[in-house]
């Protein structure tokens, strides 16, 4: 048995969850912050086995989902340039924008979109066609942000220069931070995103426990990882503590990835930017820095964030703030499904939605 197989063991995951049982007290209301452990909690069924005290809350963890509405609409006013060849994640391909169309309805149109598995994909598509406008539309968390960072360097080593980035990234503390503010969200502990703490480690987190008294613990995404996870938040609320903890040892280090955060901090600035549902958080976003203002598409193409109005009768933004459960939105299951998708939710692999929906949670 590897460690894994040992991590998803059923006899361990029982013998954790019975301590969970026990030691509940009053109801506990935890949220993940990430897509994928979205995901693995709906797919191993944890969800439908924890006791009736313990509340899980999805939060804003699918890149995808918290791009917000505007920057969706300057996607497409970006793929109506004839000198624009965008490059993209598959995602972002089916999310709705004014209208409902979407950058798969403007490639059907004639605009040119290639869809990338990474940001040096998108620098292979720009020195191959020199004679035009490559544009990568870069989202995502601090997990995603260092390799764009990286590209970005090398085009500007290399000279080259009809590449550009259009980077609406999103930095999860300032957003967790927003969350914790909201007075009807009534988050008591946060499951910790394991794949951006690989980047920016323990520090970033801790003003949960130190200003909000908010116990949270980074974990793995195994059905034992999830449970350990929950069982350290329950005993913390008991016994009166509040601690940021790393329970993802074996790939998150305390101090997080040094070398990743010097090359982000090498290209981008801390801006204020939008999360849908959530509309501007302070200081929660990645630009382009001075240095490599020349790559940024916002301004090569005098782009805009021209207001559009929501999604009529999508609440998407209310499942990203845990205020409602996805089958509480109007739309789930009857105009919205993964095949007809109204909001982002509903597009992403990792988007409650769409979990919900796949698993059959009732």
């Amino acid at each position: 048995m590897n460690l894994l197989d040992g991590l998803k063991d059923p006899k361990l995951c029982r013998n954790v969850l019975r301590q969970i049982e026990a030691e509940v007290g009053d109801q506990f209301r935890f949220m993940e912050v990430c897509g994928t452990h979205t995901v693995a909690i709906f797919q191993s069924g944890l969800r439908s086995i924890l006791p009736d005290k313990i509340i899980h809350l999805s939060g804003p963890g699918c890149p995808v989902c918290v791009t917000h509405e505007r920057e969706v609409a300057a996607y497409l006013e970006l793929a109506e340039k004839e000198d624009a060849i965008i490059a993209t994640f598959g995602d972002l391909m089916r999310v709705p924008g004014p209208d409902k169309k979407n950058l798969k309805d403007a490639q059907a149109e004639g605009a040119r979109i290639k869809v990338v598995y990474s940001a040096f994909d998108a620098l292979k598509v720009a020195m191959e066609n020199p004679q035009d406008k490559v544009v990568f539309l870069g989202i995502g968390f601090e997990t995603t942000a260092p390799t764009i960072a990286a590209t970005l360097k090398v085009a500007k080593e290399q000279g080259i220069n009809n590449f550009y980035v259009l980077s609406f990234h999103k930095l999860v503390p300032p957003a967790l931070k927003a969350l914790v503010q909201d007075k009807e969200i009534k988050v008591e502990g946060f499951l910790l995103p394991g794949h951006v703490s690989t980047i920016i480690g323990l520090e970033p987190y801790k003003f949960l426990a130190q200003e909000y008294n908010i116990p949270a613990v980074i974990s793995g995404f195994e059905p034992l990882d999830i449970l350990q996870a929950i069982l350290m938040m329950v005993r913390q609320k008991n016994n009166h503590e509040a601690k940021v903890t790393n329970n993802y040892k074996r790939a998150v280090a305390d101090i997080g990835n040094p070398k990743a955060r010097q090359v982000m901090d090498e290209v981008f600035e801390v801006v204020d930017t939008l999360w849908r549902g959530i509309g501007v958080i302070p200081q929660s976003g990645l630009g382009l820095n001075r240095d490599y203002e020349r790559f940024d598409a916002l301004k090569a193409f005098n782009l805009t964030l021209p207001d559009v109005p929501p999604i009529a009768g999508c609440r998407c933004g209310d499942v990203l703030k845990g205020k409602i459960r996805p089958d509480e939105c109007p739309l789930f299951k009857k105009a919205c499904s993964p095949a007809s998708p109204v909001g982002p939710c509903m597009v992403s692999t990792e988007g409650s939605c769409a979990a919900y929906f796949k698993y059959k949670v009732e």
